[in-house]
């Protein structure tokens, strides 16, 4: 328990260092600030995440292993359904920030850079509008659903729809991040829960997809 609070009291202390770097401006200040909350929610997000999965995989072994002496949990597959639900959206804003999405590349990099950068800004712009959808009519599904009963676990059918705005939020977030070019500003040491680590998830990530971009350069050179 000290333990927890000490590193509650660390991230609390760091905080004001983590917003207003040295040599920032007023505005990057600003963006800085910005953006540190929404990567604070974020990470919880995402621990939020691993426990929906941890909840799935108990729920859904105790029920095989009930069956086992003809014995059936009448609400375990309402649950699990649900959390799936739950996973899948939360899973597009993840597949988002870290670029993740499949993509047919095979036309596209063989276009001059000038075209790329613009259908690069479009996609980004298709995205932000998709998010936008999502928070939309996420909020209403909710809300109209929320008068309706789940068969099993009596639960408001409108829960199952709860984190699609959630997920519409931070896929706008990223990708308008990525549009303005202001990802230097986020704070990928709330999302990876290690200040000390030599290399983030992103930056794993980020250099995958840059040897994979020399890897295709090569073999298109090698034609």
């Amino acid at each position: 328990m000290n333990r927890v609070l000490q590193k509650i009291k660390n991230f609390f202390s760091s905080v004001p260092s983590e917003i207003c770097r040295d040599g920032m401006k007023g505005w990057e200040k600003a963006v800085s600030a910005v953006t540190f909350v929404f990567d604070c929610i974020y990470r919880l997000l995402l621990e939020f995440s691993k426990l929906v999965l941890l909840v799935i995989v108990v729920v859904v072994s105790v029920q095989v292993f009930c069956r086992f002496f003809k014995h059936s949990i009448m609400w375990s597959e309402e649950v699990a359904l649900l959390l799936m639900v739950w996973t899948a959206f939360i899973a597009m804003a993840i597949g988002v920030e870290k670029d993740l999405h499949i993509s047919i590349t095979i036309f596209f990099n063989k276009l001059p850079s000038a075209v790329q950068k613009v259908l690069q800004k479009l996609i980004l712009i298709a995205i932000i509008f998709f998010g936008i959808i999502l928070i939309r009519y996420g909020i209403e599904l909710s809300a109209v659903s929320m008068g309706n009963k789940l068969p099993a676990t009596q639960w408001p059918n409108g829960v199952k729809f709860m984190m699609m705005p959630v997920s519409g939020v931070f896929i706008c977030y990223f990708a308008l991040l990525d549009l303005l070019g202001l990802k230097r500003f986020r704070h990928l040491s709330i999302e990876d829960g290690n200040r000390g680590s030599e290399k983030t998830d992103q930056q794993i990530v980020e250099e995958m997809q840059l040897a994979k971009k020399a890897a295709d350069s090569e073999e298109e050179a090698d034609v």
